[in-house]
């Protein structure tokens, strides 16, 4: 190994949710297992979250370090713990837990001028690294845990502002500047996007500070939107880099613990290849009791297998026991199997029962089944996620939409936005069933998932981006201690 005062050192930053967390982690043990000395800053409830797979780096001989900071609990008014976006229970409460994560700046800046590194990788969310990184006069790369598309989109859309001057709401119109013709209404936009709200200056924050970055880091591979890949580069003028799909690449030969759930591998192990049907919405949806009882009754008539993960919290207004009831008579008729709040999911999308998922659109889960070669049906929520849904259904037709209409972060929607049971079992049918649309998804998605895993071995595109970044940094590493004589 090259010596200490030899070696690059990057320190990455990881935003304090589920859906940033993972890919910035996984990144970061990724330039380890590439001889880079990396160092990442988080709290401790949340350093405790990846702790495992960073020991298992450790002892694989990778220079891999956590450095903890202290998270202002007490100051904002929340009990010990509660570090992460995923752990709010109300909107009061998500709100102390952004101030929280907003409060650790100072903090962060002093460990970057304590640990002197070459280089930090900040998720978007942190625009102020961009200050920070100038300071110390290194490049600051910004990580966005998202797709290409979903970055173009959003650029058009903030340019050109087409939802302006439309007749309603729900007007369709189409998004200016892309390759393709994709059609979206203003209800699926973020809604800092549609009307100046509290985080409008925030997000503004965060796309001018992308333009002053390095490059940026992108969880995707060149072969699944080049087109967007491109565009991107030329549109924004900015380096960029694929190395994804991450958790793929890292865990490689890892598998979840199969004696966690034996009952679980006992029910998949007595379903046909392909027959039993994924229902996760990820970490932070949260869903009306109303549209809980349309999803159970949307399952139940598509006559098909499935597994169906269910958040607690979610069936907190279970009084009338109907969730119980449901779990129950799906026990007897082996149809369907319920899981609370936490899933092996990997272990299930790997598992040659599963056919298909029901997904929020959340670039992980997009990847992590892309990875496995399941086709999805796309249900998204809020953020960046409508913009996804596109990608998979109109883009590389691999997803069937459920007919999500409006983009809300975790509040109930009304009446009129819940998705309906009869289309909740027609999509089930047609994309679990054995019609022409399904095989030809089926294929597709295969396809891509070769390309997925050619990617990341040795001189597939997104191993070939990672060696040259960590080149270009090392030289830059160089070229400043050369000034400095």
């Amino acid at each position: 190994m090259e010596s200490q005062s030899q070696q690059l050192h990057v320190i990455f930053l990881p935003h304090l949710t589920p859906g940033h967390m993972n890919p910035v982690v996984d990144t970061a043990r990724l330039f380890a297992k590439h001889g880079v000395n990396v160092t990442i800053i988080t709290t401790h409830a949340n350093a405790l979250l990846f702790k495992k797979a960073v020991d298992r780096d450790l002892l694989s001989g990778y220079s891999i370090r956590t450095c903890e900071i202290q998270f202002p609990s007490s100051q904002v008014g929340l009990p010990d713990g509660v570090e992460n976006i995923k752990d709010a229970t109300s909107h009061e409460m998500l709100g102390k837990i952004i101030l929280g994560i907003a409060m650790l700046q100072s903090q962060i800046e002093l460990m970057f001028h304590d640990l002197q590194p070459d280089c930090i990788v900040s998720d978007m969310l942190y625009p102020w690294t961009v200050e920070s990184a100038a300071e110390l006069g290194i490049p600051r790369l910004y990580y966005y845990s998202s797709s290409y598309f979903s970055s173009c989109a959003a650029h058009f859309i903030k340019k050109h502002k087409p939802y302006e001057n439309l007749v309603s709401d729900t007007q369709v119109f189409s998004i200016p500047g892309l390759p393709h013709n994709i059609e979206i209404t203003s209800l699926q936009l973020q809604e800092s996007v549609r009307t100046k709200n509290e985080y409008s200056d925030y997000f503004d924050a965060v796309y001018e500070s992308e333009g002053r970055s390095y490059g940026t880091l992108y969880n995707s591979f060149h072969e699944l939107e080049d087109d967007y890949e491109q565009l991107y580069k030329s549109t924004m003028r900015t380096k960029a880099w694929s190395v994804g799909p991450v958790s793929t690449s890292v865990n490689k030969g890892h598998n979840e613990d199969l004696s966690i759930e034996p009952k679980l591998i006992n029910w998949l192990n007595s379903k046909a290849n392909d027959s039993v049907l994924y229902v996760s919405f990820g970490s932070l949806t949260r869903l009306c009791y109303a549209q809980i009882v349309e999803i159970a009754h949307g399952l139940e008539n598509s006559g098909h297998n499935f597994i169906w993960v269910v958040r607690k919290k979610d069936g907190d207004e279970d009084k009338d026991g109907f969730l119980q009831g449901f779990e129950e008579r799906m026990k007897e008729n082996q149809k369907g199997y319920i899981i609370w709040n936490w899933a092996p999911q990997l272990l299930i999308l790997d598992h040659p029962a599963t056919g298909g998922i029901v997904t929020h659109c959340g670039w992980n889960s997009i990847l992590e089944s892309l990875s496995v070669g399941l086709p999805m049906i796309t249900w998204p929520m809020f953020a960046e996620q409508f913009y996804n849904e596109k990608l998979l259904v109109d883009v590389l037709k691999i997803g069937v939409c459920v007919g999500s209409k409006v983009n809300k972060f975790w509040s109930s929607v009304g009446e009129d936005a819940l998705v309906r049971r009869e289309e909740i079992a027609k999509v089930v049918t047609i994309l679990m069933g054995r019609e022409d649309e399904s095989g030809e998804m089926r294929k597709r998605v295969r396809n891509f998932c070769d390309a997925a895993k050619k990617s990341i071995e040795k001189g597939g595109s997104s191993y070939n981006n990672l060696m040259q970044l960590i080149g270009e940094l090392k030289s830059l590493k160089t070229s400043r201690e050369l000034e400095k004589q």
